[in-house]
């Protein structure tokens, strides 16, 4: 029986760090179900603007949402109109939380009686292809436009294996492919994918495709070098 484990907590601490950024002993349970929520509730909103990921930074009074995307403008909107209106959604969004609070979390609120700051920051993802949550939201839509799921993925290899700093990609797409009847697994290969060694910066998401005729699960791996020990603080790669 295999043991699996996701590739970025794998190599959290050597390669990769923390997507939320806080620590206390008090609130910990309701900033974690707060960090949770919001995550999956902007990756689902935010679908069409091809998200890479969502970090989440926390002072005492201060909640810094940083959004990095491949669409910024999407997001922005024209003179500033989008992130304005983001930040209003979400800051509902979390007051809808905080209603479903304990009432021990309330009193807690009450008695620090500060009012928590939102900040939002949109970053520009550069070159999307070789950020593996991009490429498989790519892949999930034109599966989703009845794109055939095999030109799909040869597209998408062919792609993103030419990016310069790609050493090897891995895709796989699960579920009933092309409306056929049983469900199958199919996936393709280029370059080297070394899961087992840690120095390996491998970056790899799933996402969800909804067709007529189910969903499709989509996996990328996407392998971009070595990283040493010596060469860490400097940000190289081999």
């Amino acid at each position: 029986m295999t043991h699996r484990v996701h590739p970025y907590i794998f190599r959290i601490n050597q390669l990769t760090t923390w997507r939320s950024r806080w620590f206390t002993t008090r609130r910990f349970a309701e900033y974690l179900r707060e960090d949770t929520f919001l995550r999956a509730w902007l990756e689902r909103k935010l679908r069409a603007s091809h998200i890479e990921c969502v970090e989440i930074e926390r002072s005492p009074n201060t909640l810094h949402v940083i959004l990095k995307t491949a669409r910024p403008g999407i997001l922005i909107g024209r003179g500033g109109e989008g992130a304005t209106k983001l930040k209003q959604d979400i800051e509902r969004f979390l007051a809808r939380l905080s209603a479903k609070r304990t009432w021990r979390d309330k009193m807690r609120q009450k008695e620090s009686g500060k009012k928590r700051e939102l900040k939002l920051t949109i970053e520009e993802v550069r070159s999307p292809e070789t950020h593996a949550a991009i490429a498989a939201q790519m892949i999930a839509d034109d599966i989703e436009k009845r794109l055939p799921f095999r030109r799909a993925l040869r597209t998408a290899l062919e792609k993103i294996a030419a990016a310069k700093e790609v050493k090897g990609v891995k895709i796989s797409l699960k579920g009933r492919l092309d409306g056929a009847e049983m469900a199958r697994y199919e996936w393709g290969k280029k370059g080297r994918i070394p899961l087992q060694t840690i120095r390996a910066d491998i970056d790899y998401a799933e996402k969800t495709a909804f067709t007529a005729y189910g969903t499709i699960g989509v996996k990328v791996w996407i392998y971009k070098g070595d990283v040493f020990a010596d060469a860490r603080s400097e940000g190289l790669k081999v």
